[in-house]
């Protein structure tokens, strides 16, 4: 057997890694600490991007925010409401009126999702047009 069988391959002239090619370190995965993190923990809760996207339009009552998002108890959507108040991307408004009425809006920090929710919409719409994506499944 010739020594040359032994030696590692030439690497094709096609596939030569040159200096340009990696500027800088790998990358590594976002951690607990990353801000990449921080907005998927708020947009992953069930209903928050949803809430969003309603309250974008501006202020809503607690009926119709519950109205608009379908079948939400009363229940999940008080506690996402205040996980996000407290968050500080919405604010919470009670007017003196009889009985007192309550808005919620959308905050300054809570605006900055707006192109991130633009940018799910628009990437669910090519994946849907390439019949990928989630599936309704069919009412019992």
């Amino acid at each position: 057997v010739p020594f040359s069988n032994y030696l590692e391959p030439e690497i094709p002239s096609k596939i030569v890694a040159t200096d340009h090619m990696r500027k800088s370190a790998p990358r590594t995965p976002p951690g607990s600490d990353c801000p990449l993190e921080e907005c998927l923990s708020v947009l992953s809760s069930r209903w928050t991007a949803k809430i969003l996207w309603f309250l974008r339009e501006g202020p809503r009552r607690f009926g119709d925010l519950r109205r608009d998002l379908g079948p939400v108890s009363s229940k999940v959507l008080t506690q996402r409401l205040r996980e996000l108040e407290l968050g500080g991307v919405i604010s919470r408004t009670v007017r003196p009126t009889s009985p007192p009425t309550v808005e919620y809006e959308v905050t300054p920090a809570g605006r900055s999702f707006f192109p991130v929710l633009d940018a799910m919409e628009a990437a669910a719409r090519k994946l849907r047009n390439k019949g990928i994506g989630c599936k309704k499944t069919a009412s019992r």
